[in-house]
């Protein structure tokens, strides 16, 4: 029995690495070698000799937003953004609350790293970039005026466009998404207290000089 199974570990043993010219040795081929056409190639069986096939006209994709206030934030006769998040995305979502649990975690996966858990742009992506030299990168806090008061729409676009060093989301984070976290952003800014936002310091004001140079006396009449 030993030397039966000694032998058979000789056999595979010395079957490793060893090729073959033979065809390989397959069960069912069906879904192996099935008849298909390759990218580019001719066919007979369409008029025009095709194979990449055209798609219908009006066929969309099934997950493609038709109505282009909640596929871009913009106002249909673009003179505009769309003020706040849309009445029917809140409706798919089931309503404000869970609209703005299901920002909270997308926010946790795409925004905490730059704008930090509370929104402030304090992230550790930040802190990473700064520490290596990186000092340019500085993202934006939720709570300054110019972010509270702008319109939905134009936070939903910024999301899916991305902005200066930010990136765009649109391919990572569906439509729905992209507006609960617009949602979650407002609660964030609701829960903290507005930031004005960096302040210019005002112009120094000219001053005297301490020792101002004295002109010579003026000489009077001889």
């Amino acid at each position: 029995m030993k030397t039966r199974i000694l032998l058979l570990a000789l056999l595979l043993a010395g079957c490793r690495g060893q090729t073959s010219r033979d065809a390989p040795v397959i069960g069912i081929r069906n879904m192996y070698d099935q008849p298909r056409y390759d990218l580019q190639s001719e066919s007979e069986l369409f008029p025009d000799h095709r194979t990449m096939r055209p798609l219908v006209d009006g066929v969309i994709a099934q997950e493609t937003e038709t109505d282009p206030g909640i596929a871009t934030g913009r106002l249909e006769d673009e003179s505009g953004y769309v003020l706040e998040v849309p009445k029917e995305v809140v409706a798919r979502m089931g309503g404000w609350e869970n609209l703005t649990k299901r920002g909270a975690a997308r926010y946790a996966i795409y925004c905490a790293p730059c704008h930090d858990g509370t929104g402030n742009g304090n992230g550790l992506v930040k802190k990473r970039a700064q520490a290596s030299g990186a000092t340019a990168f500085a993202p934006a806090s939720f709570h300054q005026d110019r972010l509270r008061h702008e319109p939905d729409g134009q936070l939903f676009a910024t999301i899916t466009n991305g902005k200066s060093n930010m990136p765009p989301y649109g391919m990572q984070v569906p439509v729905n998404d992209r507006w609960a976290i617009v949602a979650y952003v407002r609660a964030l800014q609701i829960a903290q207290p507005a930031n004005p936002g960096p302040v210019e310091p005002p112009p120094a004001e000219p001053t005297a000089p301490k020792n101002p140079p004295t002109s010579p006396p003026k000489e009077g009449p001889r």
